[in-house]
């Protein structure tokens, strides 16, 4: 079964247009590393989405990632993208849901499948 794990990007813009259902109807279940939702819920989030992710739906599972505690961030990304791109990682069958163009570049030389908000980003 292939685990969906998702970055902020995503959900925050989903949320934003109000289209955040299309998640649940695409891929089932999606999980997000504890850092994403610590971005999604920080106090600079837009609040639709602080107030979406407060009451997370049940298609929604938040995990610790004990494989990148104290792992130094990768490149130039940021906490949410390391996390989702290592729980991705350790995954045996994954899709990670990603737009940064340097995390998904970080993700293919890992040999980590991914798709961004729209699709395919090739």
């Amino acid at each position: 079964m292939t685990i969906v794990v998702a970055d902020t990007s995503p959900l925050n813009y989903l949320v934003l247009i109000g289209e955040i259902d299309l998640l649940p109807a695409l891929y089932g279940k999606i999980v997000i590393p504890l850092e994403v939702f610590g971005e999604l819920t920080h106090p600079d989030a837009p609040l639709a989405v602080g107030e979406w992710i407060r009451q997370a739906p049940t298609w929604l599972e938040i995990r610790r990632n004990l494989i990148g505690a104290g792992t130094p961030l990768i490149e130039n990304l940021d906490a949410g993208e390391c996390a989702a791109i290592q729980l991705a990682q350790s995954e045996e069958k994954a899709l990670l849901l990603m737009d940064d163009a340097a995390g998904r570049r970080v993700a293919d030389r890992l040999g980590i499948a991914q798709i961004g908000t729209l699709g395919s980003c090739d």
